[in-house]
């Protein structure tokens, strides 16, 4: 009779156990599981948000069309500035040689912030006395070494009219430059010096129309 009464207890605490298992399998596996899927689904792809992020905002400090825009301009203000050196000792015009200042002053500390971005950028800054005119001419109102000689053998009136008729084709090469990389660059401080250039030098071009008779 022991030996009947205890059959059925071991059974008992048999099928006791295998539920018993079977239960922490399940929970077991479910853990598991919801380990496995918070490492992938939450870490695995936080970190990947978190790595895409930083390379868009890697991407977004500048792009190409901001390198462009440095590039060409550096070589763009520094015919600027050569043309308005001249100014003081061929205008006649005192508002030619106000306009020439203007330009100068505007001009040449850009020079100096465009290098310095492109230094910065690990990119190359266009060289000194490296501009082809004649390859330029036409690119951005670039002038060639003809149209450069020209003005400096004129003097008095008519260098004053050559002088605004160069400058206002030069500024407006500036002009499109300057929309393009407001249009296309990424470059915060170099959209904003874009607008400052499309601002003044489209007040100037005005300006010099009007003393031209043309407006």
């Amino acid at each position: 009779m022991t030996s009947k009464r205890s059959l059925p207890r071991r059974a008992a605490a048999v099928a006791a156990a295998c539920t018993a298992a079977l239960v922490l399998a399940a929970c077991g596996g479910g853990d598991d599981g919801s380990a496995g899927h918070d490492t992938h689904g939450g870490s695995s792809p936080s970190a990947s948000a978190s790595a895409s992020a930083s390379a868009s905002a890697s991407k977004g400090r500048h792009n190409a069309a901001d390198i462009a825009f440095a590039q060409g301009m550096i070589p763009h203000h520094r015919q600027a500035l050569e043309m308005a050196e001249l100014a003081p000792g061929r205008a006649k015009s005192a508002e030619v040689k106000k306009l020439a200042e203007a330009i100068e002053k505007a001009q040449d500390p850009e020079i100096r912030t465009l290098s310095g971005w492109l230094t910065t950028w690990g990119e190359d800054v266009p060289a000194e006395g490296t501009t082809d005119h004649s390859s330029t001419h036409g690119a951005a109102g670039m002038m060639t070494a003809e149209d450069m000689e020209e003005l400096r053998k004129a003097s008095g009136s008519a260098f004053d009219t050559a002088f605004m008729e160069m400058m206002i084709e030069h500024h407006e090469g500036a002009v499109a430059m300057a929309e393009t990389e407001r249009a296309d660059g990424s470059y915060a401080p170099a959209k904003k010096m874009a607008g400052q250039i499309i601002s003044s030098q489209t007040a100037e071009i005005d300006r010099m129309n009007e003393l031209l008779g043309k407006n």
